[in-house]
């Protein structure tokens, strides 16, 4: 027998002074620690004292409470401990109907007088595994809850942290109108885009989605964002920025993780705009007569491959025109009936939302998500830039 088991105290509780001391007798015997009562009210006040491991209450006390009464009142008492404890109830009334009036009365479990030893200690035994088993459940639940508790402030450091990494607010360009989305599936996500102004005046903008959720994706978008930053201040086209990155990306990780992006740099005057891609979703294009182009990835994603061959793709923008950047999660929602949102559904989203502003696009597609979705939360992160070039 397990030694907590068998140094467990147990209460005894019978107002019969020899069937007490047989009981409490017969329990010593089996290894067990003994208190003793001769009443209801009696072990009520043993049991505000000290807690004992179990009690075995008899059923029958007429000069005082009877058991059930001392079975209700310790259920509803305020401490856990005391209201959880283990009680088996002695009865010397059989048949169903007795049994099942103990085990309303809130008793675990019952014994029939005149007692069986063997059978008494099978079942204090097994009560006692229970409550132990409980206690264990109780104390895992707890750590449980304190890992998440933790996990949750790790997670909203991570969100304020990704706030400022991520912008909040489009760029302002003369004769451009550009919005952006953010939207993680929990506080943080592998989701970002940025931009920047080059030294000779073109706009540099980028978008990536890295491998995984939670607050390990969120540092790999802080890397992100250093190594697209650092690869564009020394090289001059979206193809040798990727190549750049990938260099990096995969020193650092050996491709154990992988990072799809596009990226484009936006010649603000002209209209000229040089993008390339790197595993990542096709760039839309939405003219200004209501035509749209999809431009490709032209190479694996980053981290992937030692040497990335990457191409650059050349197309101008002309007023009224405009281009989207966006991540997968965009096509990855989900209906109740568990129909996915393909790629060429998602095109049709873009192509019946209205071409610019860029707010009013983003948020009338968002909307034919949310209507494809029925209900369903997202599945993935969502990230998105739109921007159209304004007409003269």
């Amino acid at each position: 027998m397990n030694e907590a088991v068998t140094n467990a105290e147990i209460l005894v509780v019978d107002d019969e002074r020899f069937s007490r001391r047989v009981l409490v007798r017969t329990l010593e015997n089996a290894g067990f620690a003994c208190r003793e009562s001769s009443g209801g009210m009696d072990a009520l006040q043993l049991i505000s004292e000290k807690t004992p491991a179990l009690v075995l209450l008899d059923y029958s006390m007429p000069d005082d409470l009877n058991g059930a009464e001392v079975c209700e009142r310790l259920r509803a008492h305020a401490d856990p401990s005391v209201a959880q404890l283990p009680i088996i109830m002695l009865t010397g009334m059989g048949g169903e109907e007795q049994e099942v009036f103990c085990l309303q009365a809130g008793a675990n479990d019952f014994v029939a007088k005149p007692v069986n030893p063997a059978v008494l200690k099978a079942r204090i035994d097994t009560q006692l595994r229970l409550s132990t088993l409980r206690h264990q459940l109780e104390d895992r639940t707890q750590a449980l809850a304190d890992w998440r508790s933790e996990l949750e402030r790790d997670l909203e450091a991570a969100r304020l942290t990704q706030q400022i990494i991520i912008p909040q607010r489009p760029p302002s360009v003369p004769g451009w109108n550009i919005g952006v989305h953010y939207q993680p599936v929990i506080q943080v996500g592998g989701d970002i885009y940025d931009w920047m102004r080059l030294p000779d005046g073109r706009l540099f903008l980028w978008i990536a989605d890295v491998t995984g959720h939670g607050a390990s994706a969120a540092l790999l978008t802080a890397l992100a964002k250093l190594l697209f930053r650092h690869a564009a201040a020394s090289n001059d086209s979206p193809s040798e920025i990727l190549r750049a990155v990938n260099l990096d990306f995969r020193a650092t990780f050996k491709g154990r993780s992988l990072l799809t992006a596009m990226c484009a740099t936006l010649d603000i005057l002209s209209g000229e705009m040089v993008m390339a891609g790197a595993g990542h979703p096709p760039l839309f294009v939405l003219r200004a007569d209501r035509t749209v182009e999809t431009f490709r990835s032209q190479c694996p994603p980053l981290g992937l491959l030692a040497n990335l061959v990457a191409a650059d793709t050349t197309l101008t923008l002309a007023p009224g025109d405009g281009f989207l950047l966006y991540t997968d999660g965009f096509y990855d929602v989900v209906n109740p009936a568990g129909t996915r949102m393909d790629f060429d559904v998602f095109g049709q989203c873009v192509e019946e939302s209205p071409f610019g502003p860029a707010e009013r696009f983003m948020t009338r597609l968002l909307g034919r998500l949310e209507t494809f979705a029925e209900g369903s939360p997202f599945t993935d992160d969502l990230a998105a830039l739109a921007a159209f070039r304004e007409t003269l």
